[in-house]
């Protein structure tokens, strides 16, 4: 349900960080890597160049506590992975390009919330580091920056600071730099897990309309609803009793939350109870409503459960959710009528602990980062049924935890 009144877990509200704000212009075309920040550093050399007229395109990984960001070349037509080795120094476990330049963010263990800024060498898939922003958050022990996303009409990257257990709105400039956060949206909360005792930040994720931005909290047991102003990049509580929230079963640990394409419903993945829910979404209110649970936990499992990523596929039709007790993916159906899910497939992830994994945007491949087994493998998608088949195409990367597609390679 969602709660419109104050909790006993009052929400502290939203902190408005610039004074003066200028109106969020879309991320437009037509740049040049030139136009880009000057480079600071060179942080990695010794790439090899892809061969010419090859369909390959450059994929970044992300350690769990490492101290570089790695690269490997993906065949798009064979689904082979050609190890690069490692581009970029950062402790960084979630990355995204952005959606024009040749620019890398990346989201790290640094404390204060720092995303760092790379210069990507399409050819080499070297990373320059080019400036860094910090998004705040101290001394929790928490982890940094959980993820990374890109609204592209208002030109904003979404940081979900698991450490400050906030939310933060930082503008990107028509070169890619980035500035200091517009607006911070604070999270309040705890759950009954030892794992729970704050608010954590895990995923953020903007509504279709644009209008609100959901906050999937693994400490607070809560998706919170904020209202977006992407004119500003603001935003804000949308009451004086705090966001609007959904909760979830306490002791939850509500991990990723991601929207079917038609808009209507939204689909949110616990790790504490491997539990997948669907719900309608009411774009005019910013309201959630839980229409179905299912469980990623087989029949006989009495270990822990712990699921750990959530795609939906391009077109609609499929959405598949990582478990890593259980080292398993499971492919689930969307009924066209409904958006509720129904599985079709549970499969071996090809190695331990899935903790991520990225659909490519033709829809045929599906790289997992198997963390414990320092392993990214490779499966294959039957883009009729939606089953997975493990191609057997791996490489070696230690403990990675983010698969990062990048389609400029030559």
């Amino acid at each position: 349900m969602i709660s419109y009144e104050t909790s006993r877990r009052r929400v502290l509200g939203v902190l408005g960080v610039s004074a003066v704000l200028a109106a969020a212009e879309p991320l437009s075309g037509g740049m040049t890597s030139a136009q880009a920040a000057e480079p600071k550093s060179q942080s990695a050399k010794g790439s090899v160049s892809a061969p010419r007229g090859s369909a390959q395109e450059l994929v970044y990984i992300g350690t769990w506590q490492g101290s570089q960001i790695y690269a490997a070349r993906f065949d798009t037509a064979s689904g082979e992975l050609t190890p690069v080795g490692p581009v970029g120094a950062a402790n960084a476990d979630w990355s995204v390009p952005h959606p024009r330049l040749p620019i890398l963010y990346a989201a790290t263990m640094d404390e204060g919330g720092v995303v760092y800024s790379f210069a990507i060498d399409p050819v080499t898939g070297v990373l320059t580091e080019t400036g860094r922003v910090a998004t705040g958050g101290a001394g929790l022990g928490g982890g940094g920056v959980a993820y990374l996303g890109i609204d592209e009409p208002s030109a904003t990257l979404l940081v979900s600071n698991y450490e400050g257990g906030l939310t933060a709105a930082v503008p990107i400039s028509p070169t890619g730099t980035l500035g200091a956060p517009a607006s911070i949206a604070q999270d309040v909360g705890s759950g009954p897990n030892p794992r729970q005792a704050g608010p954590h930040a895990h995923h953020v994720e903007i509504a279709p309309d644009g209008r609100f931005a959901l906050v999937s909290d693994f400490g607070a047991d809560r998706v919170f609803v904020y209202r977006f102003d992407r004119a500003t990049r603001i935003l804000s509580a949308g009451g004086s009793g705090g966001p609007y929230f959904y909760a979830t079963a306490p002791g939850s640990g509500p991990r990723r939350v991601a929207f079917h394409p038609g808009h209507r419903s939204a689909y949110l993945l616990s790790e504490l109870t491997a539990e997948l829910e669907t719900l309608n979404w009411d774009g005019a209110t910013g309201q959630l409503t839980k229409r179905q649970s299912l469980s990623l936990v087989s029949s006989g499992f009495t270990g822990t459960p712990s699921s750990s990523d959530l795609v939906v596929s391009t077109d609609g039709r499929f959405l598949y959710a990582g478990n890593r007790a259980e080292n398993s993916l499971t492919a689930f159906a969307v009924d066209p009528r409904t958006d509720l899910l129904t599985e079709v497939q549970r499969i071996d992830c090809g190695g331990v602990k899935p903790w991520g994994f990225s659909i490519h945007a033709d829809g045929r491949w599906l790289l997992v980062a198997n963390e414990a087994s320092n392993s990214v493998n490779v499966f294959g998608i039957d883009r009729q049924s939606g089953l997975l088949t493990d191609t057997g195409h791996s490489i070696s990367v230690p403990n990675p935890d983010s698969i990062t597609f990048y389609r400029s390679c030559p």
